[in-house]
């Protein structure tokens, strides 16, 4: 490439890394006839001269996916134009397979390993503490002293009840799961912040299935009827939604209902389609990749908790087609 090019080995090694200098011309001009020719800079040969392997662990114990999956969209979609690479290892909730594959990760070199889950109140059952590699918590409670990120779940539940009250809903529920789950009680806070203390917040389980015997306990008590409902995940507001069906109130002409995860698979399938709140967690993602990436080259993160804004995605069963941030 260098003979080609008629410059020297490291002119090309600086040109197609982004670094040193240079004239602008003949950067452009070694990229352009490394494209033509199809050169490929020898990965192994770079990692020794950086002392770096360009490869990121990602770490799990949602083996489902549910959360992780588009977490690690955004990881890849920020490393990928900076030529690293992400491999996911899900370790379950047990420490010894969480152990076997924190070791596969630091005998691979890894520059760095993102830890991510299924709840952002608990840890990951293995210790990423006093790794030497940098470590990123996304969507995972993180280490004392850490860089960690997760959901704002106070300013998506401002966003679900806020949203209620503008399309004229006076007599506002907040179903929700259990109360020993962080999300929960913050998204149950928020709710009563905006749409008044007095509010009812029904407790239960993450489920259809709760949602469905919530609704039929509101309608057994007698007394007004909500005429708006804010749940705390898309399952319990699918549950709600068919139970509202069963007792012939419509969606939304009777009860606005707005879900929360924007989990498409299920608020797309409810019938009408779930307006629900997205985690934007494909940006948390890519958030969390580009600053373990920062980590590894050295540069100075601040450690602490980061809680990024979710939006307001509106569908029909509660009117609207558009996006509320």
């Amino acid at each position: 490439m260098a003979r080609i090019a008629g410059v020297s080995v490291s002119t090309v090694s600086k040109a197609l890394n982004g670094n040193g200098r240079m004239a602008a011309d003949t950067r452009e001009r070694i990229k352009s006839l490394a494209a033509e020719i199809g050169f490929r800079p020898n990965a192994l040969a770079r990692g020794l001269l950086s002392n770096r392997s360009f490869t990121v662990g990602l770490l799990t114990n949602d083996t489902y996916g549910r959360f992780t999956l588009p977490v690690m969209a955004g990881i890849s979609e920020a490393l990928v134009d900076h030529g690293v690479s992400v491999f996911l290892c899900a370790i379950e909730d047990d420490p010894e397979l969480g152990k076997v594959h924190v070791d596969a990760m630091l005998d691979k070199q890894v520059d760095g390993i993102i830890a991510t889950g299924k709840r952002v109140d608990r840890s990951l059952p293995v210790d990423l503490a006093g790794l030497p590699v940098p470590v990123v918590y996304a969507f995972t409670e993180g280490e004392a002293g850490s860089v960690t990120l997760t959901a704002d779940d106070r300013h998506g539940a401002r966003l679900a009840t806020e949203w209620l009250q503008r399309i004229g809903r006076k007599r506002l529920v907040h179903i929700t799961g259990p109360r020993e789950f962080a999300s929960a009680v913050e998204r149950a806070e928020a709710f009563r912040e905006v749409a008044g203390s007095a509010a009812p917040v029904l407790h239960g389980v993450w489920s259809e299935a709760w949602g469905h015997a919530a609704v039929d306990r509101l309608w057994n008590e007698g007394g007004g009827k909500p005429d708006g409902i804010f749940c705390g995940n898309d399952q319990i507001a699918r549950g709600v939604v068919d139970a509202l069906r069963e007792r012939g109130a419509k969606v939304p002409e009777d009860v606005s209902v707005i879900g929360f995860d924007n989990w498409e698979i299920m608020a797309a399938q409810t019938r009408p389609p779930l307006t629900t709140v997205d985690m934007n967690l494909k940006e948390l993602g890519r958030e969390a990749g580009l600053m373990v990436l920062a980590l590894a080259e050295g540069r100075t993160v601040e450690p602490g908790l980061r809680k990024l804004p979710c939006k307001l995605v509106i569908r029909e069963s509660c009117g609207g087609g558009d996006r509320r941030d």
